[in-house]
């Protein structure tokens, strides 16, 4: 159905482990990089800016749209953007030591400030996250973030669980900011909550191009205190309705309004995924969407200092 489902036969690797199988994700070891410098314009500073993705050890400089290398299934929330012909970059997901040269993905919450006397004053809220997919650059507007993402990869099978190690840094705050760079912040009750989810679909075009979906399996976590490491957590997906079941939050729901997810069609084009309902338990899935950030608001809303280490990615079959 897109570019993507081309390598996703190649971007889990199952390995056997204490009698149990885990489908490793491709580069979710997280040890390794690509390293990106983009140069901003002179009317913000001129500055090199450097942002990360995930994949294989590599250099890319200039301002060039980024797509996944070394078939990488990864995509970041860290982006070149050019906005009214102005270039600027934004990072909120870095490589981080472990210890002992072993790195993990940090996702972090923070304010991108762009200001220049007399000219320029914005202040952007970013939360730093992961998916597998692909975001398309270079990003033009703040307006709708998701129609930026290709969200999900090919997958057929039907795991048991997510499994991954984690560690949340959530600052001594109860507050969160509302900030896109256009109008007032604002300070809203209640910091904002770290979170990683699963969604399993099956999805289908329609004759004019459209996608749909039924929720096939889902699971969720979210990340409220700080934590140390917790190493191979295990988070159980859910079949069929997951509505209806122990553990539901408003987070996990179907994916059909305002918070729609997008992918590419088979003209290419970027449209949204509607999801029209809960699948039987027992179907087989086309496609997987899993995000991890640092955040659970809507976009360009979060608590600032709010890190989500991550490490280890697989599936439990």
């Amino acid at each position: 159905m897109n570019r993507i489902s081309l390598f996703a036969a190649t971007v889990l690797i199952a390995v056997s482990a204490q009698s149990q199988r885990l489908e490793k994700i491709k580069y979710g070891d997280f040890n390794q990089w690509v390293t990106r410098t983009i140069h901003e314009s002179a009317v913000i500073g001129g500055h090199d800016k450097t942002i990360y993705e995930i994949g294989p050890a590599a250099t890319i400089d200039g301002n060039k749209a980024y797509y996944p290398v070394g078939g990488s299934p990864w995509a970041t929330s860290n982006v070149y953007a050019k906005v009214s012909g102005v270039t600027k970059g934004s990072n909120a997901v870095f490589p981080h030591d472990r210890g002992g040269g072993n790195k993990c993905a940090k996702l972090s919450t923070l304010m991108e400030r762009v200001k220049v006397l007399g000219l320029i004053n914005m202040d952007v809220m970013v939360a730093g996250s992961i998916f597998l997919g692909q975001m398309y650059e270079p990003v033009t507007s703040t307006k709708n973030p998701y129609s930026k993402m290709d969200m999900g990869v090919a997958y057929t099978r039907r795991p048991r669980a997510l499994v991954f190690d984690y560690k949340v840094d959530m600052p001594a705050t109860n507050t969160r900011v509302k900030s896109s760079g256009f109008g007032s912040k604002k300070t809203l009750p209640g910091h904002d909550d770290a979170v990683v989810f699963v969604f399993l679909q099956r999805r289908w075009e329609d004759a004019e191009g459209g996608l749909h979906a039924k929720r096939v399996g889902t699971a969720g976590k979210l990340f409220t205190t700080s934590s140390g490491w917790v190493n191979g957590f295990s988070l159980p997906i859910v079949y069929g309705n997951a509505s209806v079941k122990p553990g539901y939050a408003g987070y996990l729901g179907l994916r059909n309004g305002n918070n729609v997810y997008y992918a590419r069609n088979s003209k290419g084009k970027l449209v949204p995924v509607i999801e029209e309902g809960w699948d039987n338990e027992n179907a087989t899935p086309t496609h997987v969407i899993l995000m991890m950030s640092a955040g659970n608001g809507e976009p360009y809303v979060g608590t600032e200092g709010l890190n989500l280490y991550v490490d280890n990615v697989a599936f439990k079959l």
